[in-house]
This record gives structure tokens, sequence and C-alpha cells, in this order.
């Protein structure tokens, strides 16, 4: 059709490119692909310099308009995408918008600046440096507390401190594996006009941080024109008495007002920030005990864990906010128009320290549980033969089996439904430990 918009997927794999299929007028888009999905999903190796410039190189070369340049990853796609959208006029927010919520230290200094009594204390501190946790004493920090790179990519490289052994422990690691992610930010860094506060603090900086905790949830908006929308939140629980997510819930179980100050938070810092056309998501803290809202960070995507949560219960993926956004247009995402008023992306986790698979469900008995519940889906993570060890992306108290997505009438159905499911799953391991 001569009148299609053509949309520029970063990263876009088979998956998803099913689910930006069924948007609203997605019969008028064209997706491409843009940057091997492999690429960005190597969390081992980021080159972004070649990756910016394979993406000009194909832009350039297209015989047709460019009506948008979108992703929906995290690092490094997130970052890559304000850089791409300068060069060739797509409306997006600003790289140093962006990177005052992704440089964890200035965007805990412009939190600061507009909503003090919702940050944990913090520092910056150079892992290299042989005085760092004299520094961070000085800054007021204390046993126990939280150290993370400057620039994170899912919980990597995140380790809590309690004793000065823990945290020479975390130091070795740090030193030996932090070039991985902070040679590729520096890279983004580049092309940023810095302050010179910031500048000082790069890619190799690490941020020492108060320990916060309560019911954890995660609020999913974007900025049009300059007006902050909110448009769900998302419960994030653990299975007890560990730190391992059990399940994403949409949507929030949260009380009305305790959910109503959290948008007024997220509306204050957003505008703070300059940030603009395009999406966000705000991690958040409730800790019921001290009457307390914290802020655990800003992530500047949509979470593509909750994207079967929205279609369930919106009833379309909110991946239309990426795409809306992409094309200059204020976004048209639904409100309960799904199948189900709650949603559920479930963990099926092993708590072992290390063991090799010998069996998975096969397709013919997956297709059979997924008949059984209406709306679910599920997703194996893991092959025979596989040591769970080798996954990437885990913590340190288990390895996530299986993605379980589940649709129901309540919470209480859903954990339900769930339990039958995960009888039904058969799983085999050998050489098992811990």
């Amino acid at each position: 059709m001569t009148d299609s918009k053509n949309i520029f997927v970063i990263g876009l794999n088979d998956l998803n490119r099913a689910r930006l299929e069924t948007l609203r007028g997605a019969e008028n888009w064209r997706f491409h692909g843009l940057i091997a999905p492999e690429a960005v999903y190597d969390t081992e190796i980021f080159d972004i310099a070649s990756m910016l410039e394979e993406a000009t190189v194909e832009l350039e070369a297209f015989d047709g308009a460019i009506d948008a340049i979108v992703g929906y990853m995290d690092f490094p796609v997130s970052t890559m995408l304000p850089i791409l959208c300068e060069r060739f006029g797509i409306r997006s927010t600003s790289l140093e918008s962006l990177l005052k919520c992704e440089h964890k230290y200035w965007s805990r200094r412009v939190q600061r600046e507009v909503i003090p009594d919702h940050i944990p204390k913090f520092t910056a501190f150079d892992p290299f440096d042989d005085e760092a946790m004299m520094r961070i004493g000085e800054a007021g920090l204390y046993f126990p507390f939280f150290v993370k790179p400057i620039k994170s990519s899912g919980s990597r490289l995140g380790f809590r401190i309690d004793t000065p052994e823990d945290f020479y422990q975390a130091i070795a690691q740090l030193r030996d594996s932090i070039g991985t992610i902070a040679d590729p930010f520096n890279t983004v860094l580049e092309h940023a006009r810095l302050p010179p506060e910031i500048a000082v603090v790069d890619g190799h900086f690490c941020m020492a941080e108060e320990i916060i905790g309560g019911w954890q949830c995660t609020l999913e908006g974007y900025v049009f024109e300059g007006e902050v929308v909110s448009y769900g939140i998302v419960d994030s629980l653990r299975y007890p008495k560990v730190l391992s997510f059990f399940h994403y819930r949409y949507p929030s179980g949260l009380p009305d007002d305790i959910q109503a100050t959290m948008v007024e938070l997220t509306d204050t810092v957003m505008r703070h920030i300059g940030y603009d056309n395009s999406a966000f998501n705000v991690e958040y803290f409730w800790d019921e005990v001290q009457g307390r809202i914290w802020l655990l960070e800003i992530n500047t995507r949509i979470a593509q864990s909750h994207c079967d949560l929205f279609a369930k219960v919106d009833g379309v993926s909110h991946q239309q906010i990426t795409v809306d956004l992409g094309l200059g247009q204020r976004p048209e995402m639904p409100h309960r128009d799904g199948q189900f008023p709650m949603a559920a992306k479930f963990f099926h986790r092993v708590f072992f320290t290390d063991a090799v698979v010998t069996r998975v469900p096969t397709c013919e008995e997956l297709a059979a549980v997924e008949a059984d519940f209406p709306g679910c889906m599920i997703e194996v993570q893991v092959v025979e033969g596989q040591r769970l060890s080798t996954l990437p992306e885990q913590d340190a108290y288990s390895f996530a089996l299986a993605d379980i997505y589940l649709g129901a009438s309540s919470a209480e159905q859903l954990l339900a439904d769930y339990d039958r499911l995960v009888a039904r799953l058969a799983f085999e391991f050998d050489d098992i430990q811990g």
C-alpha cells in the first residue's frame, strides 16, 4: 500500500513481530527489522558504534519514507534510539533527557531536586579506587547497602553488601566484568552534552545506595508533547523468603491512594527531567511499615514482560504506545477491553545451585496444557542437556525454567490455575547441586 507507514524496529524478532501485527492500525504499517536481534540480545558484547553505523547505512539505503524508529528493549537499544531518531528527523526524547533516567548517578541527582523524600541515600564511586569503601562511608552510607554499575542491565553486577568481605568480593567481580557494559555505555555518553559533574562519572563508575524495599511495582507511562500519562501499574511479587520474582500481576493490588501518589511522583519527575514523546516505566517500592514510597529506578522503554498482561486485560499489547509515539501521534491505548479482569506472568523456577536438564515438556504436552487454560502461553527457557548455570540473566537463588502467562477472574484464580498448570509440566534433572 502506498500510504503504509514504514516502522523500523531495532532487534525485531518473530515473537514481537507477531505482537506488533495485532496492534490497532497495524494493517497500515510495515515493520522492518533494524540490527539483528541476536546482536542486541548478546549480553556479553555490545559494539554500539558498529551497530549505529550499520543502522545508519541501512536507513540511508532505504527506498521510501522512514516514518518511525522504535524499540522495546533495554540497553543498548534504548540508548541508540534517540541518536538514530535525531539523525533521521524522527521525533523522540533527547539523548540528554534519556540519560537523566539511565545514568543512575545523574538520575538520582535530578530526582533529589524534586522528590528528595522518596529516594535512598546514594553516592557514586570508582571500583578501581582502593579507597572506595572509605569514600562510601564519608558519604553517609553504612552496612548494609547495595552496589551496582552506573549503567546496569537487568540485575547484572548488582550486590547487597553486608560486610567488608562482601564489598571486596564485589569489587573483584566489578573490576573483572564492568567493562562489558561500561565501554559501550561510554560510547553513548560521547554523543551527549553532559554537565561537568556528570561527565567525570563515566560508565566504569558504580553506585552505592541505601537498602530500600517493600511491595514492588512498575508504573508504565509515556510523555506526549509534554503531557505525562500513566496508564497502568503492574505488581512484582516474589517467592516467600527469597528475592526471586514469582510473578508480575496486572492490575495492581496496591491501595488506590498509594497508586495515586506514585502517579503524582512520576509526573513530577518526568516533567523535571524534560523527557518527552517516548514511553517509560518507573519501578517503585511501597514500604507499608515506614509509610514511605521509594523510587527504585526509571527505564526508558515499555517492559516487554508486561506486553501479554496488557493484551489480556486492556485488549492490546502496550507496544501500541511505542509505535504510536514513534509515529508522532497521541497513543490510543484501550482500557479494560481485554478478555480477562486480571493477568500474570509467572516464573516457574527451581531453587538449585546448579543442575543439568535431562527432560523438558514436549511440544505436544505444552499444546495440551495451553488448550486446557484459555489464554495461556508457555515459553520454556531451557533445553535438554543444558546446565542451568549457563542460563543468562538469572538471580543468585534460582533458575527460571519457563515463563507462563495466564489470565483469570481474580488473583486467587490466577494462583490456583498456576498450581494446576505447573503440576503438568514434566521437567527432569541430573547432577543437582544445592
